[in-house]
């Protein structure tokens, strides 16, 4: 991992805030595009002496939209939909000004753009994209009314605005390359970043309050980077900068290095609680392993190989240090020195993980990866197959955006007659990515209040530089970029600036701007949520917990196949590091239910799923104890008595038991069973199983954690009212 460069705190937390500087790249190429379109289309429309305004908006449009809603998955399928975007786009232009006479055949056209897009993206989100374009160009011809004398140089806008988008897109900024490297690197800097912390915390006496919430932070900051780089691989990416490297090695390696600091954090309180960081020797070997990682540049060409020997040297002696550790306590061993053999399991998977790289970029030859790679996405399409089986979100959505702007436009025309597709437009934009009523009731809700106060504040900022239109476009485009930038970190604000730069908009192409003219704005956009709320809440609806209840036994199922794996591995001899894919699937099911969690924690329901915190408190303890089971593995071969294998088959039979229950239960809400503990099991294994010492395998050691995760269900099943029994 790379060498601290910086000393300062917030700098280094500033690099690592945006992972892959994804949304600085999104938000940038947007802007820019935009920029480059708008001006490039000024310029050319001044030399033909013709009224540059209207097309260079339309060309700022298709500039930014080039960018912004492609998001096919490959590379192949995102540059033929960004140049089938021009025809979407001269298509909306042409209909939207010959329609524009008749309000009801635009209101019509605008109608079928939006079912049209929702439907047939279950085929594609190329689709969705087109629909977009085509919707919002529709919008603006349609007011603009343009004549077909006109249209020669609309089209010539949109082309501009749309070579530019591919030329930045494709170019200029190869993205998903260039992306990974930066997630790679900002995950190695998010790492250092977190064991400087937990360096500083082994050599304190005392941890502070303040700085133990700082680690937690970033223990978590780390998490979501590793989910980042692991959704971010791809195998053809991987080729073009670590020739010889496989993305199953590269998930590993992430994998492993993110457990390993998620232990570090959460042990280093309880060896602290039980004086073991009393023992310099301890806290000196802990200290040198974090530093050799630390210092170690894994995926640099020209790393240096003698930080990782230094490594597996120190680990070797924190291995050494552990035995004799367990040879002073060999019947029964305190809990922190199992600790201690889980940091060193993982710290040794971590170093063994680097080495593997390095020896792979060496080797460069790597004949086995492009196989690897090929099987890994054959199973991605099959699931993705068998996902398509079954009833069609995208059908539902339509038909809900079908009976929502028609209400929309009725409305439209009755409040605001003058522009009345802007409540269908704030219809149409709650509705996107909104499948639960209670996603579309906080989006809606998000983007009220963000109008509101965008509205007040680019109206006092439009009209103190009204009359400046230099200083109001270089405005224009900062709103534009930091409404970008902060999509995905709060729609609130995204809506802030987006009404900004309404009002920017307002003033340059009106010479003025109307505390009226953006109340009726914000008037519109509170109806047009109300009304996609209404339609979510009665047609077709998707009730917000019965989506939560869904990944709560999505999880489920996930985790009962991959303990049931992980039993199968310590009975006949299979590489359990392969499941570290699954554990970070997992990690994205935990996300999910997250997300889906959300409009009820923050929706007016709080009361009423009063308990859902503690659900969701439960579900990512088992999550941690279920990563732990691949990330502190250290023995592939078992050697066990009999009496052994025939707990091996019972521990199967009552955790899938268990499973199924606690599954059925949220299913129905029904009562349907007890729940078996295991701890019949786990004495029998702790009574049976080789010892450490006896070099066959730490049974005690490796089924920890399966015990950890089935005292984690009783638990869940103890808050919904289900009994326990041996």
């Amino acid at each position: 991992m790379k060498q601290f460069l910086y000393r300062s705190y917030w700098l280094r937390r500033l690099l690592a805030s945006d992972p892959g500087r994804k949304r600085l790249n999104q938000a940038g190429k947007a802007t820019i595009s935009l920029i480059s379109s708008v001006f490039t289309t000024t310029l050319i429309l001044n030399l033909l002496g013709l009224e540059p305004l209207l097309p260079s908006i339309i060309s700022g449009i298709a500039g930014l939209m080039g960018i912004m809603v492609v998001m096919d998955d490959t590379k192949e399928k995102k540059q033929l939909t960004t140049l089938l975007l021009a025809l979407a786009a001269g298509c909306g232009v042409t209909l939207g000004s010959l329609l524009a006479w008749n309000a009801i055949l635009v209101s019509a056209l605008m109608i079928v753009i939006i079912f049209s897009g929702f439907y047939f993206s279950r085929y594609g989100s190329r689709y969705f994209s087109l629909g977009m374009i085509g919707f919002f160009t529709v919008y603006f011809s349609s007011f603009l009314k343009l004549s077909p004398a006109q249209f020669p140089l609309f089209y010539l806008a949109i082309s501009i605005g749309i070579i530019y988008a591919f030329l930045y897109n494709f170019v200029i900024f190869k993205d998903s390359v260039q992306l990974l490297k930066r997630s790679m690197r900002s995950f190695h800097r998010q790492a250092n970043l977190t064991f400087q912390l937990l360096i500083e915390i082994i050599q304190d006496p005392e941890t502070s309050e303040s700085r133990r919430r700082k680690l937690e932070y970033n223990v978590r900051k780390l998490r979501e980077y590793a989910n980042n780089v692991s959704t971010d691989l791809s195998a053809q990416d991987i080729k073009g900068i670590w020739p010889g490297l496989t993305a199953k090695q590269l998930k590993l390696y992430v994998f492993d290095t993110a457990m390993f600091v998620m232990t570090l954090a959460d042990s280093l309180q309880k060896l602290k609680k039980d004086d073991a960081l009393e023992m310099a020797e301890l806290r000196k070997l802990l200290v040198q392993v974090i530093s050799t990682l630390q210092a170690a540049e894994v995926l640099d060409q020209d790393y240096k190989e003698k930080n990782l020997v230094e490594a597996e040297d120190v680990i070797r002696s924190l291995q050494s240090f552990i035995n004799d550790l367990f040879n002073k306590h060999p019947s029964r061993p305190e809990g922190w020195i199992y600790l201690l053999r889980r940091i060193e399991a993982i710290a040794s998977h971590v170093t063994e993980g680097a080495l593997r790289i390095q020896y792979s970029l060496q080797t460069i030859d790597f004949p086995h990866a492009e196989a690897e790679d090929e099987a890994e996405e054959d199973e991605e399409d099959e699931k993705e197959k068998e996902e398509e089986k079954g009833l069609k979100p995208t059908t539902k959505k339509a038909i809900q955006s079908l009976i929502a702007g028609t209400i929309a436009i009725i409305v439209g025309y009755l409040i605001s007659p003058i522009q009345p597709y802007w409540v269908l437009l704030t219809t149409f934009i709650v509705q996107l990515g909104t499948e639960t009523v209670g996603r579309t009731y906080l989006k809606g809700l998000e983007r009220s209040v963000g109008t509101l106060i965008g509205a007040i504040i680019g109206f006092i900022l439009a009209t103190l530089v009204s009359g400046n239109p230099t200083l109001e476009v270089i405005l224009l485009f900062s709103v534009i970029f930091l409404a970008f930038y902060l999509l995905t970190v709060s729609y609130t604000i995204m809506s802030l600036f987006i009404t900004m730069l309404i009002a920017f908009m307002y003033d340059l192409i009106l010479g003025g701007i109307s505390m009226e003219l953006l109340g009726a704005r914000v008037i519109d956009t509170i109806a047009g949520g109300a009304i996609a709320l209404g339609v979510s809440a009665f047609i077709y609806p998707t009730k917000t917990m019965d989506k939560v209840s869904e990944a709560f036994k999505d999880y489920l199922n996930e985790l009962d196949s991959y303990v049931q794996r992980y039993i199968q591995s310590l009975k006949q001899p299979t590489g359990v590091k392969d499941m570290a894919d699954i554990a970070f699937e997992l990690d994205g099911k935990i996300q999910t239910i997250e997300d889906e969690s959300r409009p009820v924690l923050q929706g007016p329901g709080v009361r009423k799923y009063s308990g859902l915190p503690r659900w969701i408190t439960i579900f990512t303890a088992i999550n941690y104890y279920a990563k732990h089971l691949v990330a502190s593995s250290y023995q592939k071969n078992f050697h066990y008595p009999k009496e052994v294998s025939s707990v091996f088959l019972t521990v199967e039979e009552k955790f899938t038991h268990n499973i199924q229950v606690l599954t059925k239960m949220i299913e129905t809400d029904e009562w349907t069973g007890t729940l078996h503990d295991l701890q019949e099991e786990r004495e029998k294994i702790e009574r049976f199983a080789p010892g450490h010492q006896d070099n066959q395998g730490d049974l005690v050691h490796h089924l920890y954690y399966i015990w950890k995760i089935n005292q984690s269900l009783l638990l869940l099943g103890n808050h919904m009212g289900i009994d326990k029994r041996k």
